[in-house]
C-alpha cells in the first residue's frame, strides 16, 4: 500500500503496510513459503497417485485461493480444515449438479455458485474458493465431465485434504497455532451465578451483539476472537493511560520458595508462617518449576512434586498492569517474575497489583469507614 500526503505538507509512502491487522513482514513471508510447499506438495502427491497418463487435472485452480487463506490468514474462520475440505468439495458437487441439469453454461455457472453458497452456509463451511470450485465443475470441459459425480471427490476433495495436511504440518513447524481455536468465554471458577470479576466492568457479550447488529455487516473474525481483541484493546489503553509502571517497580523481591523434593508438610508450614497463598517451587539453581498452595497440599503427605501445578510468569520490565487478566481470572493469586533463564527474581500478588491500581488512580476518592461518599 502506498500513501501520499498533501504536497504542501510533504509526502511519504508506506510500502508493505499491513492491510490485514497483525500482518507483519514475517507473517507474509511465512505465507509465501507455506503456499510454495502446500501447492507443490499437493500437485506432487496427486501426480504420484494418478500417474502422468491420467486424464484428470493433478490439482484444481481453487486450491490456489485456498492456499492464500490457509497460509496468509490461518486464524480466519474461512481457513479452517472443515471449510477448506467441505467448502471445496460441496461446492464442486453443486457445480456438477448444476451443469448436469442446466445445459446453458451462463445460467449453469450462476446457479452452481448460488447453490454452492447456500450449501456451504447450511453445512457451516463457508470458503470463498468454493465458488471457483463450482465454476470449475461447470466449465472444466471434457476432463471434468468424464468424471461426473466423482470430480468433487477426486481430485477436489483429495487436493483439499492434502493441502490441509501440509498446512497442519507447516504451521506446527513454524509455531503458529492451527487449526485456530477461539478463546472460550470466561467462566466463574467459584461455581456461583455471578459473572467473572474481570467481566463485571467494561463491555458485555450483549454489547458485542448489539454493536454487530448496529453495523449490520459480516466480519471475517470469530465472535470469541473479537471479544478477546476488544479486551486487549481495553488493557493496552489502560497501560498507556496510567504510565509505564513495571513489574520491577512493584514486585516482592524476598520470595519464599520451596524445592520440589521438600516434604508437603514443610511447604504447608511456610504458607501458614508467611501468610501467603502461593509458594513457588524451584530447582537447585532457583529456576521456577511450578507452584503449590494450601488447596493443592491439603491432602498430600509426600513431597511437593506430587502437588505442584503451573503458575503464570512475567518479566521484570513488563508493564505491571498487563498482569490484570492473569490476576483476575478467579484462579491465580500471584504471578512469578523471572529472568531470561527462568530464575525466580520476584513475585507480584493480587494485593500488589491492587496497590498499583490505587496509586494509578489518584482522582478516586476513598470514603472513610462508616461514612457514605458525597
Amino acid at each position: 500500500m502506498i500513501k501520499f500526503q498533501n504536497p504542501k505538507k510533504g509526502f511519504h509512502f508506506r510500502l508493505f503496510y499491513p492491510i490485514l491487522a497483525g500482518a507483519t513482514l514475517r507473517e507474509r513471508l511465512l505465507a509465501c513459503l507455506g503456499a510454495l510447499f502446500g501447492i507443490a506438495l499437493t500437485g506432487l502427491i496427486c501426480g504420484a497417485i494418478f500417474g502422468a497418463g491420467a486424464h484428470l487435472p493433478l490439482i484444481v485452480a481453487p486450491m490456489g485461493a485456498s492456499a492464500v487463506l490457509l497460509f496468509a490468514v490461518p486464524t480466519s474462520p474461512l481457513a479452517q480444515p472443515w471449510p477448506i475440505i467441505g467448502g471445496n468439495t460441496i461446492s464442486a458437487l453443486m457445480g456438477v449438479i448444476a451443469g448436469y441439469f442446466i445445459h446453458d453454461p451462463i445460467i449453469a455457472i450462476g446457479v452452481g455458485v448460488s447453490l454452492a453458497i447456500g450449501a456451504m452456509s447450511f453445512t457451516r463451511c463457508i470458503h470463498p474458493p468454493g465458488g471457483a470450485a463450482a465454476l470449475t465443475a461447470v466449465l472444466g470441459g471434457p476432463a471434468v465431465a468424464s468424471w461426473g459425480l466423482l470430480f468433487p471427490f477426486v481430485p477436489v476433495a483429495l487436493n483439499s485434504c492434502i493441502l490441509v495436511a501440509v498446512g497442519l504440518l507447516f504451521h506446527k513447524l513454524s509455531k503458529r497455532p492451527y487449526p485456530h481455536v477461539p478463546l472460550p468465554a470466561a467462566v466463574n471458577t467459584h461455581l456461583t451465578a455471578d459473572t467473572p470479576s474481570a467481566s463485571r466492568l467494561g463491555f458485555l457479550p450483549q454489547d458485542i451483539d448489539a454493536a454487530l447488529a448496529a453495523l449490520d455487516e459480516t466480519f471475517d473474525i470469530d465472535r470469541g476472537d473479537l471479544a478477546n481483541l476488544l479486551q486487549q484493546v481495553e488493557l493496552q489503553a489502560t497501560i498507556r493511560h496510567f504510565g509505564p509502571i513495571t513489574c520491577k517497580d512493584v514486585m516482592s523481591r524476598d520470595v519464599v520458595v520451596v524445592g520440589r523434593n521438600s516434604p508437603a508438610l514443610e511447604a504447608r508450614g511456610l504458607l501458614l508462617k508467611h501468610n501467603i497463598r502461593t509458594l513457588p517451587v524451584v530447582d537447585a539453581d532457583r529456576r521456577l518449576l511450578g507452584s503449590v498452595g494450601l488447596r493443592e497440599l491439603s491432602d498430600k503427605a509426600g513431597t511437593v512434586a506430587s502437588a505442584m501445578g503451573p503458575i503464570g510468569t512475567a518479566l521484570e520490565m513488563q508493564p505491571a498492569l498487563s498482569l490484570i487478566p492473569a490476576l483476575t481470572d478467579g484462579r491465580s493469586h500471584a504471578v512469578i517474575v523471572v529472568d531470561k533463564d527462568h530464575h525466580v527474581i520476584g513475585l507480584i500478588s493480587q494485593t500488589d497489583l491492587l496497590s498499583v491500581i490505587a496509586r494509578a488512580l489518584p482522582s478516586v476518592v476513598v470514603p472513610q469507614a462508616g461514612k457514605a461518599p458525597d
